[in-house]
């Protein structure tokens, strides 16, 4: 699997304002100074995380973004499914896939199966708040 700009950034994001507190707003100006992405693209990023409900959006003054709910409760894995769409390696994996015909002979499907339970545990056992207890540290 081949995560996209959109989602690293996306994580890269989520991850600072995972480090920020629950209360605490950023401006989109500062969390893209932060993580040296381009404003206009991480504004996209952000729109997208409010629409899937990750994140809330204050306007005006003192506003900013922040987690919707707390760092522990967002995992990896939840802002990759939204940015990438899914996090299956193959497209007879993935959710909204047509069934295969070729399903009961495919000699590698069990396989990719084993590959994308590998993946979906692995970025499910990592939470916002675990990945960004480094930048708490500094």
């Amino acid at each position: 699997m081949m995560v996209s700009t959109k989602g690293r950034y996306a994580l890269r994001a989520m991850v600072r304002l995972a480090s920020l507190g629950p209360e605490s707003y950023i401006p989109l100006r500062d969390l893209a100074d932060q993580e040296d992405i381009s404003e206009k693209y991480l504004e996209v990023i952000m729109k997208t995380l409010v629409k899937a409900g990750l994140v809330v959006g204050l306007r005006g003054k003192g506003g900013g973004y922040r987690l919707s709910r707390p760092a522990g409760e967002i995992t990896a894995a939840d802002v990759l499914r939204i940015m990438e769409g899914s996090l299956a390696p193959v497209i007879c994996l993935s959710p909204d896939a047509s069934r295969c015909l070729r399903q009961e002979e495919c000699p590698v499907l069990s396989m990719w199966k084993e590959y994308h339970w590998l993946t979906e545990h692995f970025f499910e056992g990592k939470s916002l708040q675990q990945l960004a207890e480094p930048m708490k540290k500094v």
